[in-house]
């Protein structure tokens, strides 16, 4: 499978050979899916809490007489039906952890690196290096290469200029080629690359 790599002002130079195996993989959705819950539910903290009635501070005696106030029967001030008292099935910490096995996220990583192709969703950039932090010119070049919002830019190695240059772009997020996973290349519209960084992926997802 062929496509065309760019350069900085948006013009095609070349066509380059891609991996089938990690550029042409056909859409599995159930694995996708899968993958994507797992690693939303391992980005949960589970440190919510609250407190049941045995938990809150108060008196334990008795608000008022049993008999002769007309009121409902009530032995503690910390019942969960008066203000300030224990909640009733609130939550508590917990793991939301899931297991997601390797080769299931190998395949969802590739099956979305597809998709991207497939769609004209992902560009390859010849090089993307920059000798001075410039957000002006990282403005320049997303909108040459019609990727000015909702793109996240992989490059071979992190790229302190190419960070710098784009962290106050809203929509925009840089990543290295051996950080890039599912959650973050479905979060964004678009997807670029540079050669380089696509060839370590094909390096690192393209073998069996």
């Amino acid at each position: 499978m062929q496509v065309p790599v760019y350069n900085l002002t948006g013009e095609p130079v070349k066509q380059i050979e891609v991996s089938d195996r990690v550029f042409a993989v056909p859409f599995n959705e159930g694995v996708v899916h899968q993958v994507v819950v797992a690693q939303r539910a391992n980005a949960r903290q589970g440190t919510s809490s609250t407190k049941t009635r045995g938990q809150v501070s108060g008196s334990t005696h008795k608000p008022f007489r049993q008999k002769g106030t007309g009121n409902a029967r009530a032995g503690t001030r910390k019942s969960p039906l008066r203000r300030g008292g224990g909640i009733i099935f609130g939550p508590h910490p917990r793991s939301y952890r899931q297991s997601a096995p390797k080769k299931m996220r190998r395949l969802a990583l590739r099956c979305v690196l597809s998709a991207k192709t497939r769609d004209g969703e992902l560009k390859v950039l010849e090089d993307l290096k920059f000798e001075e932090p410039k957000t002006k010119t990282m403005v320049q070049i997303l909108e040459a290469l019609g990727a000015n919002s909702s793109t996240l830019i992989v490059t071979d190695e992190p790229e302190n200029n190419v960070i710098k240059s784009a962290r106050n772009l809203p929509g925009i997020k840089t990543m290295a080629a051996n950080l890039i996973n599912t959650l973050d290349i479905l979060s964004y519209q678009r997807l670029l690359i540079t050669e380089e960084a696509l060839r370590k992926a094909e390096k690192l997802w393209g073998t069996a």
